[in-house]
């Protein structure tokens, strides 16, 4: 099976920006959208010349803010939204697919915001969520995808020192946040097979970062351990515009 995930930075611009040839291009199973930044029904709207896939949407409160989305030719045994924790399920952030073998997660992490003054929420959100993702694993085996919103190393964005402990997504409470997740048996997939590979998902629209590839690694394919052995492919599709940011995949030697 192959799974990509992508921030498109709004599904309604996105359209129009050859998100279908994209989209087409991949060739995937199961495509993870964040940041729709749409309603529910305006989602469906969007996507509706998609022929042969089920959309499932998860959609904030505040209208034309944040949002995650599961498009599948595969039908998940269930679908699931949300953590189940109030505070957190106000901003559509997380969606989760039963494919019988393992759990599909798609998750848009909240940003720690230019001023940082995020940073304590995004932790409680950190914890909370790896404590979400250790339920599921208790039942089967979960692959993560989505924008973290937090470069994970040195080599996964291009100026680290500037950078560090200074920048939203690369302070050292964000990499713990990350470092948390190995520590549970999690595997970049990414890293797993391109361990010294410089590639980037995301760039800011300023000064032309993207021409000069002045960007950041923050958008992810996570496997638990019961999956690790099953990773063949992992890459990230630099070409693809539309987006700040591109689309990454994974593939799975699923049964």
């Amino acid at each position: 099976m192959k799974f990509v995930s992508w921030n498109v930075n709004g599904v309604r611009a996105v359209m129009k920006k050859d998100f279908l040839a994209s989209f087409k291009s991949m060739d995937c199973d199961v495509l993870c959208l964040q940041e729709t930044k749409a309603q529910d029904e305006q989602v469906l709207e969007a996507l509706a010349d998609l022929q042969g896939y089920e959309i499932y949407t998860n959609s904030a409160v505040k209208k034309g803010y944040s949002g995650t989305s599961i498009i599948t030719r595969i039908t998940p045994k269930s679908v699931t939204k949300d953590l189940g924790i109030e505070v957190h399920d106000q901003e559509g952030r997380v969606i989760c697919a039963d494919f019988g073998e393992f759990y599909l997660v798609t998750v848009y992490t909240p940003n720690s915001q230019n001023d940082l003054k995020r940073l304590p929420y995004r932790q409680t959100w950190d914890a909370d969520f790896l404590s979400y993702l250790e339920h599921l694993e208790k039942s089967k085996p979960v692959l993560v995808c989505g924008d973290l919103n937090a470069a994970h190393r040195d080599i996964d964005l291009a100026r680290p020192k500037p950078n560090y402990n200074k920048s939203a997504g690369y302070t050292q409470a964000e990499i713990d946040g990350l470092d948390n997740l190995v520590k549970a048996g999690y595997t970049d997939t990414f890293r797993h097979l391109h361990p010294e590979t410089e590639k980037y998902t995301w760039w800011s629209y300023r000064a032309g970062a993207r021409q000069r590839n002045v960007g950041w690694r923050i958008d992810y394919f996570w496997a638990s351990a019961g999956l690790k052995e099953k990773i063949e492919q992992a890459e990230i599709y630099n070409e693809i515009l539309g987006s700040d940011h591109c689309p990454v995949s994974v593939s799975l030697s699923i049964d």
